[in-house]
């Protein structure tokens, strides 16, 4: 039974020195792996602050484009006020006055068309057929 317990106290000292190898090997990669985080860390907050300096610039650009939208919009506004009305007016005075020109133009050549078949039908019964062309 002493040979028992000797193999027994043999395999749990075995058993303990695996464990502490094991728990060694564990707390150098853990320390390795603190001293490697750090510095990533370090680099990641510096990217962070760049990209907020960044975001910042771009509000400020934002804010500045919706000034000048604005701007433009208020441009836009005062010109259509002062040059709208009376570009629209003189619009409206030519077309008026071309209607008018154009309606006495209709009404001449209306007249013009009403007396032609009235000299023709006036000056022309004893003709041979023709056309009317060539008796002035």
């Amino acid at each position: 039974m002493a040979l028992f317990w000797a193999i027994l106290v043999s395999f749990l000292a075995y058993a303990l020195l695996r464990l502490a190898r094991l728990l060694g090997e564990a707390t150098k990669l853990v320390s390795e792996l603190a001293d490697q985080a750090a510095p990533l860390l370090d680099d990641m907050a510096d990217t962070v602050r760049r990209a907020n300096e960044q975001l910042g610039r771009t509000d400020v650009i934002t804010k500045q484009v919706a000034g000048v939208t604005q701007n433009v919009s208020a441009v836009t506004t005062v010109m259509s006020t002062v040059f709208g009305g009376p570009v629209v007016k003189a619009a409206a005075f030519s077309y008026g006055v071309r209607k008018a020109l154009g309606n006495n133009r209709d009404a001449e050549r209306a007249e013009t068309r009403a007396a032609l078949p009235a000299r023709r039908g006036s000056g022309g019964s004893g003709s041979s057929g023709g056309s009317g062309r060539g008796r002035r």
